[in-house]
């Protein structure tokens, strides 16, 4: 039974090139962390894939934030689909790590340049990215990725018919 599943998964799974498209065209993830009682936190935020890592813009005050002080393990959840046949998502896990300035106030950072322009870009169709010194950026480069879309099984289905 457990080698008819991973068969499936392989057949859902994602080729790295749509995790990518994935990533670039979605907006909203779901974050968790783990509190220093060891209990999970999740919330959304809006993120940027840069094709390597996920960047996050976080509220340096927020229960996130301090969670991933304490402890950088996170884990990421961007999904979509309404209909069972329309699920996919991609799970990518790993260490958070903070870059830049925290709070960020625009601090000239060449590592930052081109992921603010990106994440400026697509969630709020600017040039230039806002600081407003109340966010930081985490940078996620996933030590795992997870992948699924099931939308692949009902194009199996039609092909066997």
């Amino acid at each position: 039974m457990a080698s008819g599943a991973q068969r499936r998964g392989r057949r859902i799974m994602m080729t790295d090139a749509e995790v990518d498209a994935f990533l670039a065209g979605a907006r909203t993830c779901r974050v968790a962390t783990v509190g220093a009682d060891g209990g999970p936190h999740v919330s959304a935020l809006w993120f940027a894939w840069d094709g390597t890592s996920l960047w996050l813009y976080s509220i340096v005050r927020s229960r996130r934030w301090t969670n991933l002080r304490d402890d950088p393990r996170i884990s990421v959840l961007v999904d979509d689909g309404d209909g069972y046949d329309e699920l996919r998502g991609v799970e990518l896990s790993g260490v958070a790590v903070p870059v830049g300035e925290a709070p960020r106030t625009g601090e000239p950072n060449d590592e930052l340049n081109a992921v603010e322009r990106l994440f400026a870009g697509k969630n709020f169709g600017l040039d230039a990215m806002p600081h407003d010194g109340r966010h930081a950026w985490l940078r996620l480069t996933p030590e795992s990725v997870v992948s699924w879309d099931f939308r692949k099984m009902a194009d199996a289905q039609d092909r066997a018919k």
